[in-house]
């Protein structure tokens, strides 16, 4: 995938630099104001930073087209994080490739199965569809969640 004659690449993440710290605190605002108070799942710099948390980011030449990760509830189960399109970039693949790079190093690391929370509301109505697409079905609140009224969660295995 390429645009204006840079071709998509996708690296891990220290979540070090300003674009990438830039994107996912607008990420998290967003799951904020779009959630009741206590609903908003999506982590702070400082729990992508854990060590069971790998974030990759997508870049066109300098420019951050998204971001994705993975964090490991057990040896054979993950859960999807921080996925999010720059404005820039919606619509133009971005998320698609980021999601077929982590199920690809999902199963490079043993998972046989990935997991995810979204919102119910018509905010998180893209979000689920995407998923959808992915074979990620509903599925019952799994690892800490708890069935809050506005969580979806959906699975799917690797």
């Amino acid at each position: 995938m390429t645009e204006q004659g840079h071709t998509l690449t996708i690296r891990d993440d220290d979540l070090s630099g300003p674009e990438i710290t830039q994107l996912l605190r607008g990420h998290r605002s967003a799951a904020v104001a779009n959630s009741p108070p206590g609903a908003a799942h999506a982590l702070d710099m400082t729990a992508l930073k854990r060590p069971e948390v790998t974030v990759w980011s997508a870049w066109y030449g300098d420019q951050l087209a998204g971001c994705g990760g993975l964090r490991e509830i057990s040896k054979t189960h993950a859960e999807v994080k921080a996925m999010h399109t720059a404005a820039s970039h919606v619509r133009k693949g971005v998320a698609t490739t980021l999601l077929h790079h982590m199920m690809s190093i999902a199963r490079e690391r043993g998972y046989k199965r990935l997991s995810l929370e979204t919102g119910k509301s018509e905010e998180f109505r893209p979000a689920r569809e995407f998923y959808k697409r992915f074979d990620f079905l509903p599925c019952p609140p799994f690892g800490d969640y708890v069935d809050d009224g506005f969580s979806v969660c959906m699975t799917r295995f690797v």
